[in-house]
């Protein structure tokens, strides 16, 4: 593994999607945030909307060095982490993290970790169920606007706090999400367990840093449907994502892909976060 700062592979500066559990059962509270990497155990967090979060509270930060990146090829070539951290202390919009634990992806390889001491991964004992299959029979129009924008932050519920990744995606005027995955991964093990998540869209790749933290950008909250094989809209969608991102055929058109459909439940406003 690398022996690089986690600021030399992220960036010292930039975007992150926040997330921690509130009171509310299959909520979370989900935040746009500035992050400046102190140090490899250490992050602060600015709120341009202010925030919610308190001391000891856990939450789950994910970091990229993405911004600016307007195409990507299909290993995923950029630096990228979830990281795990509980609130050291909190003054007006900011609030400042210490690292739980956090793995940096580039491609498919872990090239840095950390974990606290006496830290263990927390046990998922909840039974895995089949998704509802997605209620589509078409393919709906899909959100031309969003078509520069290829990647956005899952955000799963998984067991203590959330976990994130990026994901390629298409979205419909009605805010549909969809993405493809196969189904052997963290994240769509944790979608089994629990078929609620959020989804970040940003504007990284059209925006700079100092003018995208106060950008549009769209949280959503959705019920997640699985499109079976057997379904028409399987191929229909599965051919848009080869039209956005074709130097992603060969994963895309894999035959143990599982497609998924992200129906919105809800948008989160901006300024409350929650």
């Amino acid at each position: 593994m690398t022996q690089l700062a986690l600021s030399d592979l992220i960036g010292k500066q930039v975007l992150g999607v926040a997330g921690t559990y509130g009171s509310r059962e299959n909520a979370m509270d989900v935040y746009i945030c500035g992050v400046n990497i102190l140090s490899d155990t250490s992050l602060e967090l600015f709120f341009p909307n202010g925030h919610q979060l308190k001391a000891n509270q856990k939450v789950t930060v994910h970091l990229d060095n993405r911004t600016g990146v307007s195409e990507y090829d299909a290993d995923l070539k950029v630096y990228r982490s979830s990281f795990k951290g509980i609130v050291a202390s909190t003054t007006g919009r900011k609030a400042q993290l210490t690292a739980i634990e956090y793995e940096v992806y580039y491609g498919a390889s872990i090239v840095k970790s950390f974990q606290a001491d006496n830290y263990e991964h927390p046990s998922d004992n909840r039974p895995a169920v089949d998704l509802p299959y997605s209620p589509l029979t078409v393919a709906p129009e899909i959100d031309d606007s969003e078509n520069d924008n290829k990647i956005g932050v899952l955000m799963t519920f998984a067991k203590q706090q959330p976990h994130s990744t990026v994901m390629a995606f298409l979205s419909s005027v009605d805010d549909d999400i969809f993405f493809i995955t196969f189904p052997s991964t963290f994240k769509a093990k944790l979608l089994s367990r629990n078929n609620q998540c959020y989804f970040a869209i940003d504007g990284r790749a059209t925006f700079t840093f100092e003018e995208a933290i106060e950008w549009n950008y769209s949280i959503i909250k959705s019920d997640v449907y699985e499109i079976p094989k057997s379904n028409p809209v399987f191929q229909q969608i599965q051919e848009l994502f080869i039209q956005k991102n074709p130097w992603e055929m060969g994963f895309f058109s894999h035959p143990e892909v599982t497609m998924y459909h992200l129906k919105a439940t809800k948008v989160v406003c901006p300024k409350q976060s929650v």
